[in-house]
């Protein structure tokens, strides 16, 4: 794994041991960004189910003004930590060591333009982190929500938050499901 472009590009990335972490692919991660590409400079970018920190330092090395990091892994954190320092992007990174629901309720956050999750396969956490995020108002008016998650899963629960689906990237692994606040709703 690797940053794909940006100030960092081309620097080598370490992953937690085992399986506790699936990290993006590049392909799939270069896929995402170009879908970003427009929204990234000087934003702020939360990173939730972070693992290696390779989503959020992928964010900065292309002009995220800040990205968060919410994971509770102690060797995920020491992962991004070491990844932060080795592309140099320590400064603009900002580690949360908790679960991301407690970072939520916590305050830790910072009001986001991009919001990118990655919870585990199967615990379908956006059904309840999703919700949170906007009940603490951590989504700007404009701002995006990017869920990797795998085919099965479902968001009829967006209706009622006044969040639709604008856009999704199918590969054959997993998905990226692209969200925003209904533009009625604004």
């Amino acid at each position: 794994m690797r940053v794909i472009a940006g100030t960092a590009r081309s620097i080598p990335l370490i992953t937690p041991k085992g399986d506790k972490t699936r990290p993006t692919i590049d392909k799939h991660k270069e896929t995402l960004f170009n879908c970003l590409a427009d929204m990234l400079y000087d934003s702020v970018f939360l990173d939730l189910y972070s693992g290696s920190g390779g989503i959020g330092i992928e964010a900065l090395s292309r002009g995220a003004k800040v990205s968060y990091f919410a994971e509770n892994d102690n060797d995920a954190i020491r992962c991004i930590k070491e990844n932060l320092k080795k592309t140099r992007l320590e400064e603009r990174g900002r580690i949360v060591k908790r679960d991301v629901k407690d970072a939520i309720r916590l305050s830790m956050l910072e009001t986001a333009d991009i919001i990118f999750m990655d919870p585990p396969f199967l615990t379908h956490a956006e059904t309840e982190i999703i919700p949170l995020i906007m009940e603490h108002n951590l989504l700007k008016e404009d701002g995006i929500i990017v869920v990797e998650c795998n085919e099965d899963a479902g968001f009829d629960f967006l209706e009622r938050l006044n969040l639709e689906i604008y856009k999704e990237k199918n590969y054959k692994s997993c998905r990226h499901v692209f969200i925003r606040i209904k533009e009625n709703a604004i």
